[in-house]
């Protein structure tokens, strides 16, 4: 079994039991996420009925500005475009602990029958879309303030500061622009001002049963690269292929030797990888063979090595297929995300809390996944862990629940009790050494 593995297992198997002073800081907490939950339920209708998309979150922002400030909790706005960073400063000492939410809609048009669904209208690429929290942003930024909420109230006991990170274009900034995640650590959001020494993120999910968690060490979930094609042939009448290079039929054979990369040369009892071609152009009439064919696709891995090697095999695979037959290939990168790497250690050390908070037949160790997530951006430059939390229906079929980034997405509301306590259990216990390495 992995060494990774076992630590995770070892660290919630033989956990102390809780302590008296545990047992009352986790039913104070519990019972103030109870009393909360009505009010974090109507601030997820109310950004949830107005959403925006991403770097255009400028009236989201507003509304969660306005709410850090009623709670006393120190305001910087306009980060990363429309970023808010709220800084709470506990009136005892100890370590600063990073929290994080996504504000940002999508362009899909809502078909969800609810009093508070999404009648929003924006532009995207130059098309006029329908925009909606279809990922569950909204319930992320509830869950959050409800947490900052809780933890403002216990300010003079507080044991250091806690840094509310509210995260602009997660899904992407638009075409030609810089946002999300990345863009918050290139404008110093983990270096200016108090310096977090770890950062904890969640995301619900529709096809998780309301009051689990899961959790997974090491990579969670895959990073994400753009790959683009671009092959080169002979233009020649349809009828003549044998007086030119057809790119369409060289694309073909490399679109099906890109699948040989995963399928025969990537390592997949390690970690699971992906290569998918999601666009093909080239050709304007139907006896015309074109000169050039342009595709392009995404690449995920779940470790970094990985990612190189499939990188290499890409290029290899390509520009190799394309000589055989006398064309030519050219193939660039577009980074994406990293990995969403959970640190091993900080893993182990907050099990318990996890368990504590939601029982422990409630937090399961997953599987990774091969979406991707830019929560990635801030585990680069220090320990990070991120869970996901259930919306789904207690006793549902995962397999019928709506889907993130459809039109019907749905979630249960009662799961969003749960984030509001975890991630303030999580900051509490770090602070009071618990999750100290």
């Amino acid at each position: 079994m992995h060494k990774t593995l076992l630590a995770i297992l070892g660290a919630g198997l033989f956990a102390l039991p809780a302590t008296a002073q545990d047992a009352k800081m986790l039913s104070k907490v519990n019972a103030m996420a109870d009393k909360l939950e009505p009010k974090v339920i109507e601030w997820r209708r109310d950004y949830h009925q107005y959403p925006e998309l991403g770097n255009r979150e400028t009236k989201t922002a507003a509304k969660i500005a306005a709410h850090l400030k009623k709670l006393g909790i120190e305001v910087e706005t306009g980060i990363a475009k429309t970023g808010v960073v709220g800084i709470l400063k506990g009136g005892k000492p100890g370590p600063v602990v990073a929290l994080r939410a996504d504000i940002d809609g999508l362009p899909v048009t809502e078909r969800a029958d609810l009093d508070f669904a999404s009648k929003e209208k924006s532009t995207y690429n130059g098309q006029e879309v329908g925009v909606m929290h279809a990922c569950g942003h909204d319930t992320h930024i509830a869950m959050l303030l409800g947490a900052a909420e809780i933890l403002a109230s216990m300010k003079k006991d507080l044991k250091g500061t806690v840094k509310f990170i509210f995260q602009p274009a997660e899904e992407g900034a638009p075409a030609g622009e810089e946002g999300g995640a990345y863009l918050m650590v290139k404008e110093g959001v983990l270096t200016k001002g108090p310096k977090p020494e770890v950062i904890f993120g969640l995301h619900i999910n529709s096809q998780t049963e309301v009051g689990q968690i899961k959790y997974r060490p090491g990579g969670t979930m895959a990073s994400a690269d753009i790959f683009r094609i671009t092959v080169k042939g002979k233009q020649v009448h349809g009828a003549y292929p044998w007086g030119g290079i057809d790119p369409i039929v060289v694309s073909a054979q490399i679109i099906n030797g890109l699948q040989t990369i995963i399928s025969r040369q990537t390592e997949l009892a390690e970690d699971a990888a992906v290569v998918t071609v999601g666009s093909i152009h080239g050709g304007v009439r139907n006896n015309i063979i074109p000169e050039e064919v342009k595709m392009e696709g995404t690449i995920r891995a779940l470790n970094t090595d990985m990612q190189k090697k499939i990188h290499e095999k890409v290029k290899l695979t390509a520009t190799k297929i394309a000589e055989s037959a006398g064309a030519t290939a050219e193939v660039t990168f577009q980074p994406q995300t990293p990995v969403t790497f959970n640190d091993p250690a900080l893993t182990a050390k907050m099990l318990p809390t996890l368990q504590a908070v939601a029982g422990r037949d409630n937090v399961i160790l997953s599987k990774a996944v091969t979406g991707a997530e830019d929560f990635a951006f801030f585990q680069e430059k220090i320990p990070g862990l991120y869970l996901f939390v259930g919306g789904m229906k207690k006793g549902s079929n995962p397999e019928k629940a709506p889907a993130h980034h459809t039109p019907d997405f749905y979630i249960d509301e009662a799961g969003m009790k749960l984030g509001v306590k975890t991630l303030t259990h999580l900051t509490l216990n770090y602070m009071e050494g618990k999750g100290k390495k």
